[in-house]
């Protein structure tokens, strides 16, 4: 298995997040990469290839020119007013209001933003460029028939949209590999979004199309962020109709009742006779993390893993959530070691 990564992803790092009223340092840290890389060379997981840069092409496949255009320029219009602390926006085009783009900076934060949490900084833009980038490179490894790849993304990728940002992601990584496989010839990419949270950025991108089939399976947003997306009766539009299945479960979900959703969601997925798998992985199921609710245990992930593999499809594991630090290197291991068992 070949693993994708890149220490680029330390240029992007808040000092602090929204959380409970006040300002704690970001659950999304830097530790959580090294976790996972001192677990993996623990397993041996050592085959390590450095990401090429994403096509323009690709990136313009999945998000909105302006939207990048902000994304690029955002940090060098915000200190050229004279600020110097970090993006968070303030003020969004709630319903009721005209959804035009401002010309200030601010004003562009804001319309480009979906949730308060999720902070730009100076290297942001470079960090999620090479993450994406790592994306695309872990698809390309991962053409063959049964073969795999693991993109260590950071920051993560399924709640970045078309045209906006928020969940601490940017660039939708996971979409870049989907796209990427589309581009290479896949006629048919399934996602498979097994994070705590729902892939809405993912969702919004491919909810019109029917050459890729998106599952999800995540917290009710009744109860867990991003609140607004992710709802069973929410299945595609247009020719996107049928292509979107999700399963929002309810809170202190054990893996017995996660595992069911996971064998359906994996059966309308090889019913779609997907040409290549991609995979948001977030292990953020896990019982200990601190931001989810859901009770999974570090042997869950061996099966998941298994299960995922038995699909027999080219398949990109890109890196989403996964915030109790201390364990989220063995649960992604686990998840990687069970489809290879697999395998």
């Amino acid at each position: 298995m070949h693993i994708v990564r890149s220490d680029a992803h330390r240029a992007h790092f808040p000092a602090g997040e929204i959380y409970m009223g006040e300002l704690v340092r970001p659950f999304e840290c830097p530790e959580r990469w090294d976790y996972i890389v001192a677990a993996l060379v623990e397993a041996g997981l050592t085959d390590v290839v450095e990401p090429e840069a994403v096509e323009e092409s690709v990136l313009h496949g999945v998000h909105e020119t302006a939207y990048l255009d902000f994304l690029q320029s955002a940090w060098a219009r915000w200190t050229d007013t004279g600020a110097s602390g970090d993006m968070i926006p303030t003020c969004f085009p709630v319903r009721g209001m005209v959804q035009e783009m401002p010309i200030d900076i601010d004003g562009q934060l804001g319309f480009f933003a979906f949730a308060a949490e999720t902070a730009i900084t100076g290297g942001t833009w470079s960090a999620a460029h090479a993450a994406a980038s790592i994306a695309r490179t872990a698809q390309r490894l991962a053409s063959a028939p049964n073969s795999t790849s693991f993109a260590l993304c950071r920051p993560p990728g399924h709640h970045a949209a078309r045209n906006y940002f928020g969940g601490y992601c940017f660039i939708n990584n996971a979409a870049v590999a989907a796209q990427g496989y589309r581009s290479d010839g896949a006629e048919r990419v399934a996602i498979l979004d097994v994070d705590f949270h729902h892939g809405n950025g993912t969702q919004d991108i491919f909810y019109e199309r029917s050459d890729v089939f998106f599952a999800s399976l995540h917290g009710d947003p009744r109860h867990e962020f991003p609140h607004f997306l992710g709802f069973a009766n929410e299945t595609g539009e247009g020719p996107g109709e049928g292509f979107n299945a999700n399963y929002p479960l309810p809170p202190g979900t054990t893996f017995d009742v996660w595992l069911e959703a996971l064998e359906h969601a994996l059966a309308r997925i090889s019913s779609f006779g997907p040409d290549a798998v991609v995979v948001s992985l977030g292990v953020d199921t896990f019982e200990g993390d601190p931001i989810s609710s859901f009770r999974l245990r570090s042997e869950d992930f061996k099966v998941i893993g298994n299960r995922i593999g038995e699909l027999a499809a080219p398949t990109v594991y890109c890196m989403e959530g996964g915030y109790a630090v201390a364990e989220i290197g063995t649960n992604t291991v686990n998840v990687l070691t069970g489809h290879l068992d697999h395998s």
